[in-house]
């Protein structure tokens, strides 16, 4: 009969091995798997390392060129507060601009006296400089109106080449500057994705206008409002912000830092209605139909559903395209949604300046999604103003305090749902 001796310890310097005699040797320890990725958010899925510093994008540097690539004699001239951009495609971009500002390096110490121990300005990768100041954040004072500017124009800032359109490659290919000193504080810019012409159209807040023009700029085809006259009827606007069109071209205006409204009009720019009251004193009001701030408008072509951007009171409204009020969902406090885009694949994005994020809500308002962060680094955010994106999925951002517009391409292998989706388009764009 075999013998066993299960446990003769060697002296070998493999002390604690186990001897085996007399039977078959024991099985070999199974082998270690590798371990498995545990779920993930990630924008690509499985990805190692990295922290979605973009979101379901990368940024394209060096875009736009800077001016002086394009504009000889623009060496020490840069951009100023973007507040408009639309990609009518991947190479035709046009852009709003507040003039131009100075070139400014970040400086490398503090400029300003400590206030006491532990405080340093400015702050490591927090901006240094808010482009929306001065000049860019009055009432065109270098096209005329006074304000409480303190600079000197051609030194400070200089109110030219308001309006641009670039190439897939940064260049500017247009300079607008025949319209220059007509425009006072231009704040957005479109085009009627329903218009086979494809004519132009920029939303002038400090003008009290909606400007229509042809698409090669020469011509100026129509102005809704009176320009540089500010009221609250059928012919005057108050500071408008943005523009929504139904596929018939039945437009919405959104009428929202002096007046709190939404006005209707129909393909030919006659007046049809308007719906809308003031919030204030009402801080975070909840009443249906009053706005404080109407600062963004998009349109379900589908449903004819009007979506509004009731920026100082945190929420997004919904309304049939007559005023009647259907539906509302919270942005959150702290939140300033600056503006809304409403994508092809029926859902609602938004970038908020509190936060620095583009964010994502359903028709219905559920939250899905968010990205982005506060910085002057490429692919970060400070003050996002309108959102575009082209036929290839190309994202652009207008930036009023960083003072630039921003270019994002998707990240191989992403996530397709957390892509900002392509806007409604017609045939007539085909």
């Amino acid at each position: 009969m075999l013998r066993r001796v299960t446990a003769i310890f060697m002296t070998t310097g493999l002390a604690g091995a186990i001897l085996w005699i007399g039977c078959a040797p024991p099985p070999p320890p199974p082998a270690q798997e590798a371990p498995q990725a545990e779920l993930s958010f990630a924008a690509i899925p499985g990805e190692k390392g990295g922290q979605d510093q973009t979101g379901p994008y990368e940024v394209v540097k060096d875009w736009p060129k800077p001016m002086s690539a394009s504009l000889p004699g623009h060496e020490q001239w840069g951009w100023s507060a973007a507040q408009g951009v639309f990609a009518e495609s991947p190479n035709r971009v046009y852009v709003l601009q507040r003039g131009e500002l100075p070139v400014v390096e970040r400086p490398a110490q503090a400029p300003v006296p400590q206030f006491g121990p532990s405080l340093s300005f400015p702050v490591n990768a927090v901006p240094f400089r808010n482009a929306s100041q001065g000049p860019a954040s009055a009432l065109g004072p270098i096209a005329g109106r006074p304000d409480n500017w303190k600079g000197r124009v051609g030194v400070d800032a200089r109110w030219e080449h308001v309006m641009l359109v670039l190439d897939a490659e940064g260049n500017i290919v247009e300079s607008w500057t025949q319209w220059d000193k007509m425009f006072t504080r231009p704040h957005a810019v479109y085009v009627n994705p329903y218009d086979p012409d494809k004519n132009v159209w920029v939303v002038d807040d400090g003008g009290h206008a909606v400007y229509k023009f042809s698409h090669d700029g020469k011509e100026l085809l129509q102005t809704l409002g009176t320009h540089n006259e500010s009221g609250n009827d059928a012919t005057h606007f108050n500071r408008p912000t943005f523009l929504a069109w139904l596929p018939d071209s039945t437009l919405f205006v959104s009428d929202g830092y002096g007046n709190t409204r939404v006005a209707k009009f129909d393909k030919d720019g006659n007046y049809l209605m308007e719906w809308g009251q003031p919030s204030l004193p009402v801080l975070d009001d909840t009443r249906p139909g009053y706005f404080n701030t109407v600062h963004g408008v998009v349109v379900d072509p589908d449903t004819r559903r009007v979506y509004v951007d009731d920026r100082g009171n945190h929420r997004i409204q919904v309304f049939d395209e007559n005023g009647t009020f259907i539906d509302q969902w919270s942005t959150g406090d702290p939140s300033s949604v600056y503006s809304i885009f409403m994508s092809a694949d029926r859902h609602i994005w938004g970038p908020d300046n509190v936060t620095s994020k583009f964010v994502k809500y359903d028709l219905e308002g559920h939250f899905l999604y968010s990205w982005g962060s506060l910085g002057n680094w490429p692919g970060s955010l400070f003050c996002g103003h309108q959102m575009s994106v082209d036929q290839e999925g190309n994202l652009y951002i207008a930036e009023v305090c960083n003072g630039r517009v921003q270019k994002f391409r998707p990240r191989e292998g992403v996530r397709p749902e957390l892509l900002i989706g392509q806007p409604f388009r017609s045939a007539a764009w085909q």
